[in-house]
């Protein structure tokens, strides 16, 4: 009998609904701020994080001027975040434009939807193969 390896099993779906997640409260976070004076919006580059891009550049060990100091890492997690570039931003140096933020929120969201129902379906069919069905 072979295990089962969930990393084949269910693909990039896993990672795609986090990282769904983290950028729905980021788009939630520029339509928040969609008043406010020279907020700018941001978004996610998810293909980027999902093709694992930002790992490498995410992680920096910090320099050690002794052999005996302990060794230490810190962590960047904002090198995903890109400003969005606005067609017509506002006066006030405001970036946010309502609806294409909520435009990009509902398609998050449908993609968000689709992982969730791919992932369901695999874990179905997995659980039928662990009931020998």
């Amino acid at each position: 009998m072979t295990a089962i390896s969930f990393k084949n099993a269910l693909g990039i779906h896993d990672e795609a609904l986090a990282v769904r997640t983290k950028r729905a409260e980021i788009l939630a976070n520029n339509l928040a701020n969609s008043d406010t004076p020279g907020f700018k919006a941001r978004d996610l580059d998810f293909k980027g994080i999902l093709r694992g891009e930002y790992e490498n550049r995410d992680r920096m060990e910090l320099q050690r001027t002794n052999a005996r100091h302990i060794p230490a890492e810190a962590v960047a997690t904002e090198s995903s975040l890109k400003y969005r570039i606005p067609t017509q931003p506002a006066v006030d140096g405001n970036t946010v434009e309502t609806d294409i933020e909520q435009a990009q929120y509902a398609r998050n969201a449908l993609e968000f939807q689709s992982s969730f129902t791919f992932l369901n379906s695999k874990f179905k069919g997995l659980s039928k193969a662990l009931r020998s069905e």
